[in-house]
């Protein structure tokens, strides 16, 4: 099985910057997608981000595009998550999350992953 291990949360202030990392062992990664999800109090977790691995192709949540970047390092087993310009909305659990051979169409679909991280607390001052 996969084993997933975010890091990088924390405070900052409203227009600052965080870096989030994943750390992924247990298998070969080739032919996984990895995806970033998010889940504030009282509401459903959401997609932010993903990265096919073989081919480095990245797909965003549009309330993140030119804000957010994710990627990888195949050498180190990770996917990063570099969050710039940060809002108060974007306080929430931050998750990191894992499946082989997704589709396109599954890709930004919380219930179509099976492999999960503990999450990591991403909060932002106003």
């Amino acid at each position: 099985q996969v084993q997933l291990e975010e890091s990088g949360g924390g405070l900052v202030q409203a227009g600052g910057s965080l870096r989030l990392s994943c750390a992924a062992s247990g298998r070969t990664f080739s032919s996984y997608v990895m995806g970033w999800f998010r889940q504030a109090p009282g509401k459903e977790r959401e997609f932010v981000a993903a990265i096919r691995w073989s081919t480095g192709t990245t797909y965003y949540q549009d309330s993140v595009k030119g804000r957010f970047t994710i990627s990888r390092d195949n050498a180190e087993n990770t996917v990063s998550l570099e969050m710039n310009s940060l809002k108060p909305e974007d306080t929430a659990v931050y998750y990191c999350a894992a499946r082989v051979g997704l589709p396109v169409i599954s890709i930004r679909r919380t219930n179509e992953y099976n492999y999960w991280g503990q999450g990591t607390q991403v909060t932002v001052s106003s």
